[in-house]
């Protein structure tokens, strides 16, 4: 206690004595110029009288800088005062954190800066900028050379004013802010006074040159602030301030939309200096979600320069003027991005460049603590004043580096954003070409991965500069301390640089294997969960799923080159601060420079310093090649070829409104090709002329060229020569329904306003009205994706209710009305085509030949040209291609009038005969339901309000991460056995590190003349002993962290991938594709190549901050007084903060997904929406994904920065307070050496701290991505493939019989039921047909039959063996379907017919015979071998058809199903397959679900539903007898069709 008050006496005098010292100084000076001043007054008088000499050059100075002090403090003052009288708010975010209520209450003032106003802020930036270096100059380098008392002053006055310029800097930044014609009049009087002053600066300068003196430091800043401070001088006089206000009327465009409140803008945007500075604009936010988890809607916007659509434009424009400026050259993206966003590059080069300055302080400074804790003291006070040295740098540090990440994050966010959004863009411009040569799923990666990497790059942007600057600075203060040994350091650097080499070209090589590997395999898992169905269908998941895990296995071997080579860069790069130590050191005793232990703390204290750009430099070149490797990559994908621009000439109805000319569609001498490269154009010699109003449709045979005629009327297909006119807007409905997620109504109103009347007679008229009524929410029922939870034909007249509804002038329809049985096509021709769209320019596709009389010109296509044209009794007159498929349809027609006509026997070979006809009366007797009357189905108003929609937000977890998930990721490897071997071998690396340096500060005298208590050699020899150990716990560290981390991530991707492939098909049918490829692509990646590290991390830190701590409590033990308490108040403001942050990366992981989601959708249906001109819209919707995503990234960035800036100023708390006390200490109480080893691990304190919580808060964001993943891996699997002891015998079935008995289906469990009851059977070895209104529930019979869907009730047999109690794959591999949507995958022919390679040649050959596609195949170049491009791209819809008949004919299983089958083929064709399948399946049971009748009228039996009930059920001739039953209705219907469809209804869209 005395000792303490001694100490306390003893600097109590201390310092007034330097105040009285000071005092008598600025007196002596006054009385200097008052000589100075007389000379002056007196010029007579002889000049020996006065005494001319710089002397009177420093008295001026010490006056000028007395009076600057004084001002600046007056200035201060003044403007505080200022503000407070007016009630002027210096800080624009109040506490709450949003604006004041009149602020808010209206738009911001918009305002243009000139170049005045530009010139002054940079003029004052400027001068701020000068006055912070000075002052960090005079700290570190002018203490030896300056007097106390000149310094204390200097930095006073340079320090204020600082000050005083940010004052300045926020006056003129609220000026411009109002719109201010002129600066506060106290600005422009202080830059006058700041301008006298200058001049008053100059007359020291004067007296230095007129005496040949060397200039002093306050002259070199006079000069150099000079020319600044006349044009502040200029700007105050001419009193303007370049500042313009824009009235909203003259600069806004007419039409704008209402602007958003301000209050639910970011703080950021408006935030002041104070605010920005300490980030407690962020604050309102996290105390909210300390209270309650935070939704999207609890974050406000981003500001306007920080939107997509803002960064986008920025950066769409410097790259469409790149590229004009150089055509012939490839733009640069690298170049783009710099020209887009340079402003927030400098702004983080500016926040570096402090950062990098200021943090050199402590190193630099060491030695001479350590001296002066030696007894070498230099001045009075002098620990005191290095004590508050260190405390401001770190402060400085502290800030700076905060705002300096925040920035970072900001300009990637820009950056992410502006190439997210080109990438959308370009997939929608795409060419044919193009789009097969990127997949959904590489593009996918294009925005998932490569956007995210480039924008990574944003926090190794600085490195290119600020690597050599920090090397450079680090080896000055070297070269201050051990002289001309500091060459050996740079020798060293170079050396372990240019080591490097080779393995980071290694890295550059790695990294474009990983990304070609990841490419591939998401392409293919994209693939796989769009034809989910289709695998489960023919039991083929247990080969993709092989598929998959090879793949996986592919990229998986060269990530784990990539970490172990990351590894051994680690090692080397951790090592090398302490190799460069062991040269350093061995230099100097070989040169004879003497080695205290203050340069040696110094020197240790810059190694530890150059270990951070050291260590950055492997990441930094890794990361190089990563960036440059996904530039080249979007590059590619940008450079790609787009849709022709000038393919179609669009002409409006205004162009030729006073024109006599009635044209809507015209094709001159046209020839289109999909590939320009073949030798054979797809379509040639087009020639067509439409006028307004005409119905025209296009027939032909299967793969003719239909479809690409409708492509060529749309610019879709490149255009190889011709032209194409298009007069008016165009509405197009596709062959292959393309239906969004989401409501129903949002499908068909496609962006458009709600017009009710409008709306009802769209929905009547295609034959909607009934659907919705059934369905759980009508229209307001959420569509799954791609349709899932909708038959064909609902899929299909949706469709065409989205382009009934768009009132466009041209209709483009591609084979509507395969889709959908008799009468709903009958009704939708006849109220739609021949109804509401009369007087509608119609162009459509259809194998309907019924519907043919009615068009005004058919197009009869064959082999790519238009054979005939003509109307339709024209064509029949002139024979050849038309009356063959006239032909084919008659004959069909004919067959079915035959049956109907016959009311005693079946007719024709297909049919029964007495005998068996009375042989299936008593097989269906049970259950036979002919002229049953159905039962009214009970109403759906209940059902409704329980039902859920099948589409749900995104599982998201709430609160905090459990430690299950963290648990479950350490113990994924060897139950987490590693894991304590790690942490022992950097236990061991952080004890060798600290006892290498303590044997260094031990091993060395304290002054130069004290005798070294060690040899030299021993010295040197037990170092490096220590130097390899350390080394040697890196490598194994750095080892283990790769090892662990890549089998920790390969388990979980096995893990999801196993439970996905087993999952029910419900799970596809409510869940997004983007939300399964967002967890296979960004979650996977940060398991893969973030989460070890960050994991790792956190743990090594701790162990770094408990190795710190002790050194510095051996020293001084009562730091640990002040220790625990800061770091319980550090944990707390980490719990308080985390909840927050958890929340914001849980938004993060949700609003990922729909992005990816809405792309792949988009580029899924980019026809149809190119089709109706709706890009526009699907590229506002777009950019309004990505900024609800860029929201939680931003604020997710800011409250990371928030923590760190708090928790680093606590820690530099713990710092001052162990400084002082070693500096309170009497002489000689404690070792110099230990002291100064304290402070030189001290100095790291604060930054490893920060990088400990921020790893800490990285790893509880990242571990989220283990969370989702596991969600992924709990999903309710299917029943098992194979049951063991209950496998059906290897030739089941033998007969193919099928019993429904009582069958119950409903799709989810709260849903209402699809099938009521379906009580039949299905004889074996006979022709079945299922015919019913488009959605009765025949395709959800066949997904019952084959356990897509498990009975609510009731079950199937099938020959006796009850389906639900074997293995799925013995149900599905024994069954064959070719569905209603026919799925093929990208590969070649030969893959897609026999994926699992057991047939040979001939039997695909024979096959292809069978489903009439030899002559195709054959004509192709690479024959079996031809590519598929991925969904069949460059395949009709027919011959995708064709193909899955092809699959089941090698298959050849006892039982066949057909899943309208042949809906999108021509007659003829049909009517030859029926042909084919009646031969080769003859012995086989065959379920053909059909909305043609002539392909079920010769079945064995027909099954008619109706609401999920069997409404009839027997043989055709008998159903036909009964001239009441719904089956005779479907023939009479279809065989008189042809002549209904004349008779227009009158309604009319209005």
């Amino acid at each position: 206690m005395k000792t303490e008050r001694k100490l306390t006496s003893d600097f109590t005098m201390q310092f007034l004595t330097s105040l009285s010292a000071y005092t008598q100084f600025l007196a002596n000076q006054s009385s200097n110029i008052g000589i100075l001043a007389s000379r002056w007054m007196h010029p007579q008088l002889p000049n020996e009288a006065f005494c001319w000499s710089c002397s009177d050059a420093f008295s001026i100075s010490y006056l000028a800088q007395f009076i600057a002090a004084v001002c600046n403090i007056l200035f201060i003052l003044i403007y505080l005062l200022t503000i407070l009288t007016k009630n002027v708010k210096l800080f624009t975010v109040s506490s709450d954190g949003f604006l004041d209520k009149k602020a808010s209450e209206t738009c911001p003032h918009s305002s243009r800066v000139g170049k005045l106003y530009k010139t002054t802020f940079i003029c004052v930036l400027y001068l701020l900028l000068i006055d912070i270096f000075v002052t960090i100059w005079v700290a570190s380098f002018t203490w030896r050379t300056m007097d106390l008392r000149q310094s204390l002053l200097f930095e006073l006055d340079v320090g204020l004013e600082a000050v005083s310029w940010i004052i300045v800097l926020l006056g003129i930044e609220s000026a411009r802010k109002r719109a201010a014609k002129t600066f506060p009049t106290i600005l422009r009087a202080w830059w006058v006074f700041r301008f006298c002053l200058s001049m008053v600066s100059l007359i020291p300068l004067i007296l230095r040159i007129s005496h040949k003196a060397p200039l002093s430091l306050d002259c070199w800043v006079g000069i150099v602030s000079s020319p600044a401070i006349a044009w502040l001088c200029y700007v105050a006089i001419q009193r303007e301030t370049g500042i313009e206000s824009a009235a909203a009327d003259l600069q806004e465009p007419l039409l704008v939309p209402k602007c958003e409140k301000l209050e639910r803008i970011t703080p950021y945007s408006n935030a002041g200096i104070w605010s920005l500075a300490t980030l407690s604009w962020v604050s309102p936010l996290i105390a909210a979600g300390s209270i309650k988890p935070v939704e999207l809607d609890d974050i406000p916007l981003l500001a306007d320069c920080d939107r997509a659509a803002s960064v986008y434009q920025t950066f769409q424009n410097n790259l469409d003027k790149l590229q004009r400026e150089n055509p012939s050259r490839k733009p640069s993206l690298t170049f783009t991005l710099f020209k887009s966003f340079w402003k927030d590059a400098v702004k983080t080069s500016i926040f570096a460049i402090m950062n990098t300055i200021v943090s050199y302080t402590g190193p630099l400074l060491i030695s001479y603590f350590v001296d002066y804790l030696a007894g070498v003291v230099l001045f009075p006070s002098e620990g005191y004043i290095l004590a508050f040295v260190f405390l401001g740098g770190k402060f400085l540090e502290n800030f700076s580096q905060r705002q300096w990440f925040l920035d970072i994050q900001i300009l990637g966010l820009h950056v992410r954003s502006a190439l997210t959004a080109m990438v959308y863009r370009k997939g929608f411009r795409l060419s044919n070409q193009s789009r097969h040569g990127h997949t959904s799923g590489e593009i996918i990666n294009y925005m998932a991965v490569d956007c995210q990497r480039v924008s990574d790059f944003s926090w190794y942007m600085n490195d290119i500069w600020l690597l050599p600057l920090q090397v450079a600075l680090a080896l000055g203060i070297l070269y201050i301390n051990v002289g001309i040994a500091s060459l050996a350091s740079v020798a060293a650097t170079i050396l372990i640089v240019a080591g490097n080499t080779p393995l980071s070209k290694m890295l550059e090589k790695f990294q474009d294997k990983i990304m070609e590997a990841k490419d591939k395999r998401m392409k293919s898992t994209s693939e796989c969960l769009r034809s989910m169905r289709i695998l489960k269908l023919q039991a083929w998941e247990t080969v993709y799923l092989k598929k998959m895990e090879n793949l996986r296995k592919v990229e998986y071997s060269w990530l784990a080159k990539t970490f172990y080579t990351q590894a051994a860069v680690t090692c080397i790069f951790w090592g090398a601060p302490i190799f460069i130590s062991v040269i350093t050191f061995g230099t100097c005793i070989l040169l004879g420079i003497p080695l205290t232990v203050g340069r040696v703390l110094s020197a240790l204290a810059t190694f530890r310093v150059l270990q951070e750009p050291l260590n950055n430099f492997p990441d930094f070149v890794s990361m190089v090649a990563q960036t440059k490797v996904s530039l080249d990559r979007l590059l590619e994908f940008l450079e790609e070829e787009e849709l022709q621009s000038d393919a179609v000439t669009r002409l409006s109805l205004q162009d030729h409104e006073n024109s006599a000319s009635d044209l809507a569609l015209e094709i001159t001498n046209g020839i289109f090709s999909w590939d320009p490269a073949l030798e054979k154009p797809t379509l040639s010699g087009i020639d067509i002329y439409i006028t307004k109003g005409m119905k025209v449709a296009i027939c032909g045979v299967v793969g003719s060229g239909k479809s690409s005629l409708l492509s060529s009327i749309l610019g879709e297909i490149p255009r190889l020569s011709g032209m194409v006119k298009v007069k008016g807007k165009t509405a197009y409905v596709s062959q292959s329904a393309w239906i969004q997620t989401g409501k129903i109504e949002e499908n068909i109103l496609f962006g458009n306003p709600m017009n009710k009347v409008k709306y009802e007679k769209v929905l009547e008229a295609c034959a909607l009205t009934k659907d919705l009524e059934v369905l759980s929410h009508g229209d307001q029922t959420e569509i799954g994706e791609r349709g899932i939870n909708l038959s064909g034909g609902q899929k299909q007249r949706i469709q065409l209710a989205r382009a009934v509804y768009q009132d466009a002038d041209i209709y483009l329809l591609d084979d509507p009305f395969s889709a959908v049985d008799v009468h709903t096509g009958t009704q939708m021709f006849k109220e739609c085509i021949l109804g509401v769209l009369a007087s509608k320019t119609l162009v459509f596709v259809t194998h309907q030949v019924e519907f043919l009389p009615t068009a005004d010109l058919i197009l009869v296509m064959q082999d790519g040209q238009v054979t005939q044209a003509g109307k339709y009794d024209d064509l029949l007159e002139k024979g050849t291609d038309f009356s063959i498929l006239v032909g084919a349809h008659n004959k069909a027609l004919e067959a079915v009038k035959v049956h109907e006509v016959s009311e005693n026997e079946p007719q024709n070979g297909g049919s029964l005969n007495i005998d068996d006809a009375e042989k299936l009366d008593i097989e269906i007797q049970h259950g036979a339901m002919n002229t049953r009357p159905l039962e009214k189905v009970p109403s759906k108003k209940n059902d409704k309000e329980a039902a859920s929609q099948l589409v749900q937000e995104e599982e998201r977890e709430r609160g905090n991460v459990s430690l299950a998930v963290y648990g479950a990721y350490v113990k994924a490897v060897y139950n987490g056995a590693l894991i304590p071997v790690a942490l022992l071998a950097q236990t061991l690396f952080q004890s060798l590190q600290i006892s290498s340096n303590w044997w260094m500060a031990q091993g060395t005298p304290a002054t130069p003349d004290e005798k070294p208590p060690v040899r030299t050699t021993t010295l040197m020899l037990v170092y490096i002993a220590l130097a390899l150990g350390t080394t040697s716990m890196v490598l194994i560290r750095a080892v283990l962290v790769a090892f662990i981390g890549l089998a920790a991530a390969q388990k979980f991707y096995l893990s999801m991938l196993h439970c996905i492939f087993r999952a029910p098909m419900s799970f596809f049918d409510s869940t997004p594709t983007g939300r399964i490829l967002n967890r296979a692509s960004t979650d996977q990646s940060a398991l893969d190549l973030e989460l070890p590290y960050r994991l790792a991390g956190m743990a090594f830190q701790v162990i770094q901050i408990l190795g710190i701590i002790a050194v510095m409590s051996i020293s001084t033990w009562q730091v640990l007084l002040i220790f625990v308490p800061v770091a319980m108040t550090c944990i707390w403001i980490q719990r308080y903060y985390i909840k927050t942050a958890r929340e914001l990366s849980r938004l993060l992981g949700i609003h990922k997904a729909p992005i990816i989601h809405h792309f792949s959708e988009s580029i899924a249906g980019v026809a149809t929406i190119r089709g109706f001109d709706q890009e526009e819209r699907f590229m506002q919707t777009n950019l309004k994904l990505i900024d609800s995503y860029a929201r939680p990234a931003f604020y997710s960035a800011a409250a990371m920065e928030w923590l760190c800036l708090r928790l680093e100023l606590l820690t530099n708390f713990v710092f001052t307070c162990s400084m002082v006390i070693l500096i309170s200490l009497p002489r000689g109480a404690i070792d110099p050496s230990l002291a100064g080893l304290a402070v030189t691990y001290g100095l790291n304190l604060n930054i490893i701290q920060s990088w400990l919580m921020w790893n800490l808060c990285s790893l509880e964001n990242k571990i989220i991505s283990v969370e989702r993943i596991q969600q992924y891996t709990t999903i309710a699997s299917e029943a098992p493939l194979v049951i063991e002891n209950c496998r059906p015998p290897s030739d089941w079935p033998q007969q193919g019989s099928i019993d429904f008995q009582n069958l119950q289906i409903r799709y989810t469990d709260h849903s209402p039921l699809v099938l009521h009851g379906i009580t039949c059977s299905l004889p074996g070895g006979k022709k079945i047909g299922v015919v019913g209104r488009t959605g009765s529930g025949k395709s959800t019979l066949i997904q019952a039959l084959f356990r897509i869907v498990e009975p609510a009730a009731g079950k199937i047999l099938i020959d006796d063996i009850n389906i639900s109690t074997i293995g799925l794959h013995d149900l599905r591999s024994r069954l064959s379907i070719i569905p209603q949507d026919p799925i093929m995958f990208e590969g070649t022919l030969r893959q897609n017919l026999d994926p699992l390679e057991e047939h040979t040649d001939a039997d695909l050959w024979e096959a292809l015979e069978g489903c009439q596609l030899a002559n195709v195949v054959q004509s192709k170049e690479n024959k079996l071998d031809s590519w598929v491009t991925e969904n069949g791209d460059n395949w009709s819809v027919g011959q995708r058809q064709l193909v899955c008949l092809g699959r089941v004919m090698l298959r050849r299983t006892r039982i066949l199903v057909l899943d309208e089958a042949t809906a999108s083929v021509d007659t003829a064709t049909d009517s030859l397959i029926q042909s084919t399948l009646r031969s080769e399946f003859d012995m086989c049971t065959v379920v053909t679900i059909a909305h043609r009748i002539p392909t079920v009228v010769d079945s064995d039996a027909v099954l008619v539903l109706s609401d999920g009930r069997v409404a009839e059920y027997d043989a055709p001739a008998k159903l036909l007898e009964n001239t009441s039953s719904l089956f005779y209705k479907l023939v009479s219907e279809y065989s008189k069709r042809s002549m209904d469809v004349t008779s227009p209804t009158d309604s009319q869209v209005e």
